[in-house]
């Protein structure tokens, strides 16, 4: 059985070294670190199988070494994705650094870094706001979503608005990051990325990394991280370590305990608190960074535990952790069986559903030898053509940025495509996608229905999905499409001329 066991973790090891900065963390078994495996597949099954659950990758760490990861086909270890608001929690760690070096301090006055933003005349409110402020979420300006929307000039706009009592009540927003972020620029004289790098990333070999812009040059830093699980979890195994990484001390203790502490409530009640961008979870002294759609790095310090997850899901369900994996989790190691082998052999098998139907089509004729212009829409393709040849299906895109591409769908099967044009993204902001630097990865299954062309695209190193009814009807296509960030189905069209 041992030697079984070795063959198995040699395997998952040579398949995952096969790409760059993966599988760097050590690895064991779950009993060799007190977890029964049994409860990490009850849990890996509930989290997929949940309604409206799209399970890009789970990691878990305990002691420090991954005993359990997952990335259902086509999503892989090596794939880079984007963090929403988990990347808040960065900002906060480059902050910490800063004060750290005494660059600043939390009781810095935010008016003072940005003098010539700044309105003619500054309310008392405006000139009392901290950088503690901007941690706590409670700047005292209104979230305003259109300032990223519909300008160039954020800080200014900002800065503009009215401003209530700072540091007394929580209104969550991204722009009270993106100051922070602003703010690390203009006290190093480096973006926070790049600072992160030299202080933090290549100690920790986090190279794999990249980060949004804005139109006023800082990285955008509510959002907009490009990151791999793995790196995710090596920062929840260095806040789990006091800030320490291989026995350096990468980040004060002292700071990571404020971001971890308890500064503010959430809500009316009481029940829920934020840190230093981070969120106060059920378990004393458990935090994580959470972003929009389910990415997360939990910290959990009573069973010197990490999860890192990313996804897509309408409704995440963190309570699984709490409900499966916890409660099972023991001080003394336990006896590796075939409760290892069967998780071994599940996580290799999950793979997202492809497509039912035929793998050919009479309609295909119609659409062959077409080029069909279509609708403005948010993918940006301006052209679609189609060619058919045996079980793949080839889309030719011409997209509103000037880029030309192929799209491989594979029958019953996905096929991953490297491409330049861009994934679909539900923010809104000026610039997105500035400095996240291509190609981009799209896994892509069909199967023709009746008199319909079934299509789905995956975006492996991105957040969204899209599956695509297409309908011929003579110099027309009409497609109907449904994305997994949004409930409703939207239809677009095409001519060909």
């Amino acid at each position: 059985m041992r030697h079984i066991i070795q063959f198995f973790i040699g395997l998952l090891f040579f398949s995952s070294t096969a790409w760059a900065q993966v599988h760097e963390l050590p690895r064991s078994t779950p009993e060799a670190e007190g977890i029964p495996s049994s409860a990490i597949s009850l849990f890996l099954d509930s989290l997929t199988s949940y309604p409206h659950s799209d399970i890009h990758s789970v990691m878990i760490l305990r002691h420090g070494k991954v005993v359990a990861e997952l990335y259902p086909e086509p999503y892989k270890a090596e794939y880079r994705h984007t963090m929403y608001s988990c990347s808040k929690t960065f900002v906060s760690t480059a902050i910490g650094i800063a004060v750290d070096e005494n660059r600043l301090r939390v009781t810095d006055r935010v008016a003072t870094f940005f003098p010539e933003l700044l309105p003619e005349e500054i309310s008392p409110e405006l000139a009392a706001m901290t950088i503690h402020d901007l941690l706590i979420m409670a700047s005292g300006v209104n979230p305003d979503g259109t300032i990223r929307a519909e300008n160039d000039d954020w800080i200014k706009v900002y800065l503009s608005k009215p401003v209530s009592t700072p540091g007394k009540k929580f209104k969550y927003d991204s722009l009270c990051t993106y100051l922070l972020s602003a703010i690390i620029q203009r006290v190093t004289g480096m973006k926070t990325l790049d600072y992160l790098k030299e202080k933090l990333f290549n100690d920790m070999h986090i190279t794999d990394v990249s980060w949004e812009e804005s139109p006023e040059g800082y990285n955008v830093g509510g959002w907009g991280l490009h990151i791999q699980c793995e790196s995710l979890a090596k920062m929840g195994q260095l806040f789990l370590q006091k800030g320490k990484w291989n026995g350096k001390q990468l980040v004060s203790e002292e700071w990571v305990k404020q971001m971890m502490s308890n500064h503010i409530a959430t809500s009316e009640e009481g029940t829920a608190y934020y840190g230093y961008q981070m969120w106060g979870c059920p378990p004393n002294g458990s935090f994580r960074a959470d972003g929009r759609l389910g990415q997360f790095i939990l910290v959990l310090p009573e069973t010197d535990m990490v999860v890192a997850i990313t996804e897509c899901t309408w409704s995440p369900q963190l309570r699984f952790v709490w409900e499966l994996i916890l409660p099972k989790v023991q001080d003394a190691k336990l006896t590796t069986g075939k409760d290892y082998l069967r998780l071994l052999k599940e996580i290799k098998a999950y793979r997202y559903p492809t497509l039912q139907g035929k793998a050919s089509s009479s309609l295909m004729k119609q659409l062959e030898g077409k080029t069909y212009t279509l609708d403005k829409n948010e993918f940006g393709w301006k052209s679609l053509s189609f060619k058919q040849q045996k079980n793949e299906l080839i889309l030719s895109v011409k997209d509103e940025y000037g880029k030309a591409y192929d799209l491989s769908l594979g029958f019953k099967k996905w096929i991953t495509n490297e491409v330049e044009g861009y994934p679909l993204y539900s923010m809104t902001a000026r610039q997105k996608f500035k400095a996240i630097e291509g190609p981009y990865h799209m896994a892509g299954c069909y199967a023709w229905s009746k008199q319909t062309l079934n299509f789905k695209i995956e975006y492996v190193d991105w957040i969204s999905a899209t599956e695509i009814s297409l309908v011929p009807e003579g110099n027309q296509i009409i497609l109907k499409v449904r994305k997994n960030y949004q409930g409703q189905e939207e239809e677009m069209r095409g001519v060909s001329r």
